[in-house]
């Protein structure tokens, strides 16, 4: 259920080119890439892929019976977690809405896309190599990569489980182990909301809905819908 190409734009643009095309895309199928030549990250980044990284992406048919669609970057976030767990037992650390940090430095990341009513989940983790970025701390498993394909496997496993949790019991059980995997309530935060100025806050834990909850200096609780945030 693995498909494997040498090189590509992206593993999102190919399924999503697919959707489009008209294709059946069934869960539990993966597209890897070797190689990506226009992986991009969200609002717009562009992803620097690094030969051994992990670079992949599968599909999700949400229905009017799942949980709401955005959740699924939590689940997502699970599910990587879980997969690098096996090989990373210490250090991992879930950050909102989608990053996974390892030692409190990037190591993964999440994109979500929706085309055609289907969720198309990219994921990109650094096994061996780390990005430079000019805003943000990276880090890679490096020599404790235990493989992309090895990891692959994994990471297929664990969506496929959290996949059917998040169906079946609802996202409650999802928000409470997610904020059990993240950093402690009162780390500090800046948050770069879409067309505001930084707000600086601390982590007060997830909305019933998923959403990231900041306590502010003076003592109120702002609700985060969307934004980049950064540990300060």
């Amino acid at each position: 259920m693995i498909e494997i190409l040498a090189e590509t734009g992206s593993t999102n643009g190919d399924l999503a080119q697919r959707l489009s095309d008209g294709d059946h895309l069934s869960e539990g199928r993966w597209l890897v890439a070797d190689r990506q030549t226009a992986g991009r990250g969200r609002l717009g980044r562009v992803w620097d892929d690094g030969v051994g990284n992990f670079m992949g992406s599968t599909v999700v048919h949400v229905s009017p019976q799942d949980p709401p669609p955005a959740t699924l970057a939590l689940m997502t976030g699970l599910a990587v977690h879980e997969a690098l767990s096996r090989f990373v037992p210490q250090g991992l650390m879930l950050k909102w809405p989608n990053d996974l940090l390892l030692d409190a430095a990037k190591v993964a990341g999440i994109l979500l896309e929706m085309v055609k009513g289907t969720v198309i989940v990219g994921i990109g983790v650094n096994l061996v190599h780390a990005p430079l970025l000019s805003d943000r701390k990276t880090a890679a498993l490096g020599e404790r990569s235990p493989g992309r394909d090895a990891f692959a496997d994994a990471l297929a496993t664990c969506f496929d489980t959290e996949l059917e949790r998040w169906r079946t019991v609802g996202i409650a059980p999802l928000l409470r182990r997610w904020q059990s995997a993240a950093h402690p309530q009162g780390t500090p935060l800046r948050v770069l909301p879409p067309g505001e100025s930084a707000v600086d806050g601390a982590f007060a834990g997830l909305a019933h809905d998923g959403n990231l909850r900041l306590a502010l200096p003076d003592g109120s609780i702002r609700t985060i819908h969307a934004g980049d945030v950064l540990l300060v």
